[in-house]
């Protein structure tokens, strides 16, 4: 047994502590005692890194004490200078000396097959992420297609102007709202977003960068957040990094999301469908770095997502470690999730280029042809969505036609579908077919919407589907399975067959007069409407 008890540490100063050990079984005893105790992912790192300090067969002997391979905890990873450069902040520590010979590796640059844990950098120097940093403003990157904004683009320069505005009447400091894009003769688009709500518009602008590409999109993104670049194209900030940063959760924009956060050592919520700003108390020690002491965090992103099971939500949040700083703050956004501001064509704002010299290497994946798709049917925007399920199934061409008809009797609708039609064997006749296609699916794997009124006629309420409806003002459920799970989170619920419910509904809409008969609420008591 050891004398020193992890137990009475933080990370930090146990760390230290090893360093004035060098006996392999005093630190095996140190880690059994941890793994009996508080059990903490870091401070297993911090014991193997000693071991491999003075052996490495040492660190190979027995098991990794809980730590997967390869695995990187929170609080623990540190940058290289490679990837941070050779202004970065912080203390320098050591991974390996070279002239240690037990821990040099080989030749090949393979790690050595008796090694408990993966450390292909090893050999390297490393500094730990930028603390005591200065942070302000919102950065949302604002994605483009065949030379417009997307709409997202202007749902979330709405929300952060909302944001910031109350930021200022909360906490006194004016921060702004900054959008970043880039693309080939983009300056315009810069100007629209300042008309949509941002105070800065920065942009960087080249024929190569048409369509979006990983590598020259994330060096961009990465370079323009950190304040890189030359004097006129930075003056008119004076800090290190954005304090919060928003990304569509598109396809391109997942994708350079979590490339640009990782380069900015930070964290990444994604698929939001809110955002809140507030204070935040907490008491987990590697926040706080002392066992049973609250810590206040202030200025803290509250990104509400829904969780794995589709029906509750979970807010993340993205709070420093002691001595160790996460920014930006960032966060994915549903599609669907907010409403855009007005357009305001005489809103004051400052459109900025972006300096940066792309290296050719960025591009050498080449799009040499493509093909233009035809449109495809927007479902966001609308009053209205009436969705249809494997209700159908009995006739499926009549299901469809009864679901337009009810479309039709509505002033600004429009129809969906479930997944489960979209892979059905259902033959449909006649002009219905067209509307059978994926490109009406809601869902996780679809289009999000969040209407005034969703009507979701024959739809069991697969958790896949409620991510896609889940914000609608008001969800009205058609179903004579009483137990289906879409019952659990409709506002207003029919038993009954959709064959003899929608015509009545239509009717309903159509003559301004809606007499339904036991229908209920989710909570399962019956009401009369």
């Amino acid at each position: 047994m050891t004398e020193l008890d992890p137990d009475d540490h933080t990370v930090d100063e146990l760390t230290e502590k090893l360093e004035t050990i060098d006996d392999v079984e005093e630190l095996r005893g140190i880690l059994e005692a941890e793994q009996a105790g508080r059990d903490r992912k870091t401070a297993h790192e911090a014991v193997h890194r000693r071991l491999e300090a003075i052996g490495a067969e040492a660190a190979g002997e027995g098991d990794s004490g809980g730590v997967e391979e390869g695995t990187e905890t929170e609080g623990e990873y540190e940058e290289t200078k490679e990837d941070v450069g050779e202004e970065a902040e912080g203390e320098e520590v050591e991974a390996a000396t070279e002239d240690d010979e037990e821990t040099e590796p080989d030749e090949t640059d393979e790690p050595a097959e008796d090694d408990g844990l993966s450390h292909p950098t090893r050999d390297k120097k490393h500094v730990r992420a930028l603390a005591d940093g200065e942070y302000a403003d919102m950065w949302v990157f604002c994605e483009t297609q065949g030379g417009e904004l997307l709409e997202v683009s202007k749902e979330m320069l709405g929300k952060a102007r909302r944001l910031m505005d109350q930021f200022a009447d909360d906490y006194g400091d004016e921060e702004r709202v900054v959008a970043f894009l880039m693309g080939d003769d983009c300056e315009g688009l810069a100007e629209e977003c300042i008309t949509y709500g941002a105070d800065i518009a920065v942009y960087h602008d080249d024929e190569r960068l048409e369509r979006f590409l990983h590598k020259p999109y994330t060096e961009i993104s990465s370079h323009m957040a950190r304040g890189e670049g030359t004097v006129e194209s930075t003056d008119w900030r004076d800090y290190d990094k954005p304090r919060y940063i928003l990304f569509p959760a598109t396809n391109n924009g997942r994708d350079l999301s979590a490339k640009v956060q990782a380069e900015l050592d930070s964290g990444l919520a994604s698929d939001c469908s809110d955002l809140f700003i507030e204070e935040n108390e907490v008491s987990n020690p590697v926040k706080t770095g002392e066992p049973g002491v609250k810590k206040t965090f202030e200025k803290v992103l509250h990104m509400k997502r829904p969780d794995f099971s589709g029906f509750e939500y979970s807010t993340i949040l993205c709070l420093d470690n002691p001595g160790r700083e996460f920014h930006p703050q960032g966060a994915s956004i549903i599609p669907g999730s907010f409403d855009p501001i007005e357009r305001d064509p005489d809103r004051d704002g400052l459109v900025i280029e972006h300096d940066m010299e792309l290296e050719e290497d960025w591009f050498r994946v080449e799009i040499t042809e493509y093909d233009q798709l035809e449109a495809g049917i927007d479902l966001t925007g609308h009053e209205v969505i009436v969705c249809l399920g494997r209700g159908i199934a009995d006739d499926p061409t009549g299901g469809m036609e009864l679901g337009l008809d009810l479309v039709d009797a509505f002033a600004d609708a429009e129809l969906g579908i479930t997944r489960g039609i979209v892979t059905s064997s259902y033959q449909f006749e006649g002009h219905v077919e067209e509307y059978s296609k994926e490109e009406r699916q809601i869902g996780e794997t679809g289009q999000v919407v969040a209407p005034n009124l969703y009507v979701a006629a024959g739809v069991s309420g697969a958790v896949q589907h409620k991510v896609g409806m889940d914000e609608s003002d008001t969800i009205v459920a058609i179903n004579t399975d009483t137990d289906a799970r879409i019952r659990d989170f409709s506002d207003y619920f029919v038993e009954g067959d959709l064959f003899a419910v929608l015509p009545r509904l239509t009717d309903a809409v159509e003559s301004g007069e809606i007499e339904l008969e036991a229908v209920a609420d989710g909570s399962g008591g019956e009401r009369d409407d």
